[in-house]
C-alpha cells in the first residue's frame, strides 16, 4: 500500500474510532430492569396494534398499562381471561423470552 492509500485509510480508522467512543458516551444508559421495561413496552405496543384491542377487557388493559407505567415491577398480578387476552399474554411470553427476560419478569398470574 502506497502512503497516498495508507493516509485516508488511516483517518478514516480514526474517525470510526473517535466517532463511535463519542456515540457511546452520549447514548442514554439504562439498568438491566430499565432495559427489560423499554423491550416489554415496546413488544406490547407492537402486539396491540397487530391484534387490536378488541376483546380485551378494561380491566387487563388497565392492570397493563399500570404495570408498564410502574416500570414493569409490579406488583400487578394479571390474570388473562378471555380468549384475547390469553392470545396477548401468549405473544408477549414468547417476546419476552426472546429478547432475554425471565418468565419471573411477566405480570401474568391467576388465582
Amino acid at each position: 500500500m502506497t502512503a497516498s492509500v495508507r493516509l485516508p485509510a488511516l483517518a478514516a480508522l480514526v474517525l470510526v474510532v473517535f466517532a463511535g467512543g463519542a456515540l457511546a458516551r452520549s447514548a442514554p444508559t439504562r439498568s438491566w430492569g430499565e432495559e427489560k421495561c423499554h423491550r416489554y413496552r415496546q413488544a406490547s405496543e407492537d402486539a396491540l396494534r397487530r391484534q387490536g384491542r378488541e376483546g380485551l377487557s378494561a380491566d387487563f388493559l388497565a392492570a397493563h398499562e399500570r404495570f408498564i407505567a410502574g416500570g414493569c415491577t409490579g406488583p400487578e398480578r394479571i390474570c388473562p381471561r378471555s380468549q384475547r387476552e390469553i392470545d396477548l399474554s401468549n405473544v408477549l411470553t414468547v417476546r419476552a423470552m426472546n429478547a432475554g427476560m425471565a418468565s419471573t419478569f411477566l405480570p401474568w398470574a391467576c388465582p
